[in-house]
């Protein structure tokens, strides 16, 4: 199987790559705008990795990705990712997200190739929850609350129009939070655990600056949200949209909790007005009966270890640098 991601050099990309690539026969090419540096990528370089400089901004680059690495599946996960970013610079977000996939999905539709496609939407798009809090299903209505949430519909609804109008193999995902090593410290949990690891080595006072606590999410381990994205091009029905999601809601503080529980020092806890998102749901749990059902698909990884991994995760990155 020849697959191409974009996005590579990512946090889910770099799993979805070391995934992809210890599968027998499999060849991966990765697109990058920047040299990938994540950890372990020599490894997966090892296995036929082979990652492709380009700009999926300029539509003459994406062409030469897709011809030089002749793709049955197309994974679409490039993008800025971090909705609290996006609130400082909306328009870059807008147009990044949604411009790179017209440009790959353009390039796939003039092209000879008709790959399997995964468009990578997110949890996001739904915004503030029904009443009572319910967890969210396909059928909820988007109704996006910030300016990634609106182009990740952007990117959603593009995808079902190029597989309506020119019959585009187009699978769509709606992921939830997704947590796990290898994480920027841009995302909450990996923020909780850098400060944390920087406490236990002297690098900085044991205090913890957060923002909005109460919300309650729906937390998956990245590995098994890229084992989801495999399992949607190799079962998931053309055209249609499905949730990833564990279907608990857990709040950021139990998420801080967790893991101040597992630092090896005390920590006291300070609240940073600047870490408040200026819209922020207060629950968004998802409801993936439809990918499960249709897939086989359910969570693997504990909430307990998934802590564990990114605490020893930070340790590791901390110390080498």
């Amino acid at each position: 199987m020849r697959s191409l991601i974009t996005g590579i050099g990512g946090f889910a990309g770099q799993h979805l790559a070391e995934l992809l690539s210890g599968r027998g026969g499999a060849t991966v090419f990765g697109v990058a705008r920047d040299p990938v540096s994540w950890e372990r990528v020599d490894l997966v370089r090892d296995r036929g990795l082979t990652v492709l400089t380009v700009d999926l901004s300029q539509a003459r680059e994406v062409g030469h990705a897709l011809d030089a690495s002749g793709p049955e599946w197309v994974f679409l996960l490039a993008a800025q990712s971090a909705p609290g970013d996006s609130f400082a610079d909306p328009m870059g977000t807008i147009v990044n997200n949604v411009g790179c996939v017209v440009n790959v999905l353009e390039a796939i539709r003039r092209s000879s190739l008709r790959p399997r496609v995964l468009l990578v939407s997110s949890g996001e798009v739904y915004g503030r929850p029904p009443e009572g809090g319910r967890p969210i299903s396909e059928a909820t209505p988007l109704a996006p609350d910030n300016p990634y949430a609106i182009s990740k519909v952007a990117q959603d609804l593009l995808g079902r129009q190029y597989h309506i109008a020119y019959g585009l193999d187009v699978v769509r995902v709606r992921p939830f939070n997704h947590i796990g090593p290898g994480q920027t410290d841009r995302f909450v949990a990996a923020a909780f655990a850098r400060q944390i690891v920087e406490a236990e080595l002297g690098l900085r006072e044991p205090v913890i600056d957060v923002g909005n606590l109460a919300a309650e999410r729906d937390f998956t381990d990245v590995r098994d949200v890229v084992l989801g994205y495999e399992l949607a091009l190799q079962k998931g029905r053309a055209g249609e949209a499905y949730n990833l999601a564990s279907g608990r809601g857990r709040s950021v503080q139990t998420l801080l909790d967790g893991l101040v529980a597992r630092s090896r020092v005390p920590i006291n806890v300070r609240f940073d007005p600047q870490r408040a998102r200026p819209v922020d749901a207060p629950v968004l749990v998802g409801d993936a009966t439809r990918f499960a059902t249709e897939c086989g698909w359910a969570p693997t990884i504990r909430f307990e270890q998934t802590l564990e991994d990114i605490l020893n995760d930070w340790r590791r990155r901390v110390a080498a640098a």
